[in-house]
């Protein structure tokens, strides 16, 4: 005989899931902030010197 599903973990289980893709499109997101930060102060350090 199956057991009964234990909808409660399976919840818990998806709710994880979710937080760690979340989790990961922000750690992307932030490190392509950082990725053009630099990218955008020497372009404005250059454009001063000139």
């Amino acid at each position: 005989m199956a057991r009964p599903p234990n909808y409660d973990q399976e919840r818990k289980e998806r709710d994880r899931q979710k937080a760690a893709k979340k989790a990961e499109k922000l750690a992307a997101k932030v490190a392509a902030r950082e990725r053009s930060k630099p990218e955008d102060e020497t372009e404005a350090e250059t454009e001063t010197t000139k």
